[in-house]
């Protein structure tokens, strides 16, 4: 009886889930939708902006001195393919839709956990929910106007030959920029990671503390895969990431006490 009844739950639990899917999957389509009918402002005034002289990074500069003015960019971008444009239209809309939607995305999910939570785990799901994404969207943020206006003046002005043009695929323009962009937003996530991991026990403060210089050494590692290939980006990107590591090394010594505190 015990059995059937769990069976049942099982999959009634299924069926909650496939209902929270379907409800997440039609709000990334809608999302997809209105970046698709978009296309002038999400190419040419988010994707294509940071391009322009009139960016916000490239101005800033400008007014902080001349010397760091940034001109015309020297390059073109090109499409060699006759279903390109289309074809990435179609993989940003996606991409877009869910990023757009991720919120929403975030909040079936805790609602389809929620239940199975006491009262004091409901909070603390919030707490990290809502840390969860304010981090990202900060990574996100310092990626596009920090990082890739950075990246893409170094790597568009670098040449090994005056005679040499650079006509770049749009593609590879457009990769690059969601590149990093996704890249510091997950790599954001450090604190929260190691606040889980401290909850877990898996790690402690005097670990963080002890092998301060190894976690330097395999961030910078990761910063260099994961960003364009080129030593400023990957400062710029190592910077933070070391600043929230030592956030994170805090959070973990004020969630060590808290438990001892606890427990006692």
């Amino acid at each position: 009886m015990n059995n059937t009844n769990n069976k049942y739950s099982f999959i009634g639990h299924l069926e909650i889930l496939r209902w929270h899917l379907l409800r997440s999957v039609i709000a990334s389509m809608i999302c997809s939708l209105i970046v698709f009918f978009n296309k002038s402002l999400v190419f040419d005034k988010i994707i294509f902006a940071c391009k322009e002289n009139d960016f916000p990074t490239y101005v800033l500069l400008c007014k902080i001195s001349d010397n760091f003015c940034i001109k015309d960019m020297p390059f073109i971008l090109m499409n060699i393919d006759l279903s390109g444009q289309f074809l990435m239209h179609l993989l940003v809309s996606f991409v877009g839709g869910i990023i757009l939607a991720f919120p929403y995305i975030l909040f079936e999910f805790w609602r389809f956990i929620s239940p199975a939570l006491y009262k004091s785990e409901k909070t603390t799901s919030i707490f990290l929910f809502l840390t969860s994404f304010l981090l990202f969207t900060l990574g996100v943020i310092f990626g596009y106007y920090v990082i890739v206006p950075f990246s893409i003046n170094f790597l568009s002005t670098y040449a090994v030959s005056g005679s040499i043009e650079n006509n770049i695929h749009f593609i590879s323009f457009i990769k690059t920029i969601v590149t990093v962009v996704i890249t510091s937003g997950i790599l954001f996530q450090l604190p929260l990671i190691i606040y889980a991991l401290t909850k877990f026990e898996l790690i402690t403060p005097d670990k963080l503390r002890q092998y301060r210089r190894h976690s330097f050494v395999i961030i910078l590692i990761l910063a260099s895969i994961l960003t364009p290939p080129d030593i400023f980006s990957q400062i710029l990107i190592g910077l933070p990431i070391f600043l929230l590591y030592e956030i994170s090394v805090i959070i973990s010594s004020i969630s060590i006490k808290k438990y001892d505190s606890s427990s006692k």
